[in-house]
């Protein structure tokens, strides 16, 4: 009986909060837009295909982005339903682009804007993840350039027992919607 109030109380009380801020701008609506950095993430949205070298030979890997959050935060799932299975989240802190990348290795580093132009965006380590740079491998920061409207090109830095790795870049292609 008292769990049966109390779901009944919570839904109301969310009910009443929806309704509330019905007329407000952002609330449980569209995202206000992001930077113009996330903005431009956005149009990544779908699925891509590519080839990646890991530092053991090329092997095929799709990409998938959606938006989540209400709008406001792009997820990266690097291949999808495999064991390498990765995710990285873009969003603005403080209004810059941001990111967090869940790791095959076990950590979640951080990365914040670096640079950014016309064709590419460019994230570097945040030393607020708590992560120690030479202790820890990791993630350090990534490249994603803009070849055309189907065609990406990332590029990795990662930090592995203390040194840099050597980058990989990795080419994707925009899966056709037709083709699914």
């Amino acid at each position: 009986m008292n769990s049966k109030i109390t779901t009944l109380c919570a839904t109301l009380l969310l009910a009443a909060t929806a309704w509330l801020h019905a007329g407000e701008p952002n609330h449980f609506g569209q995202a206000k837009p992001g930077s113009a950095e996330l903005e431009r993430l956005k149009t990544l949205v779908g699925t891509w295909s590519g080839k990646v070298d890991m530092g053991q030979g090329p092997i095929d890997i799709n990409v998938e982005y959606r938006l989540v959050a209400g709008g406001s935060v792009l997820e990266e799932r690097s291949a999808p339903g495999t064991p390498m299975e990765m995710v990285t989240m873009f969003y603005d802190k403080a209004g810059k682009l941001a990111a967090t990348h869940y790791c095959i290795l076990g950590n979640r580093p951080e990365m914040a804007l670096k640079t950014s132009d016309a064709n590419s965006i460019t994230l570097d380590f945040d030393s607020c993840c708590s992560i120690d740079p030479k202790k820890e491998s990791h993630m350090h920061g990534m490249t994603l350039r803009f070849d055309d409207a189907n065609t990406i090109t990332t590029s990795c830095k990662a930090i592995i027992d203390g040194k840099e790795a050597q980058d990989h870049q990795s080419t994707f292609k925009r899966v056709s919607t037709a083709a699914k």
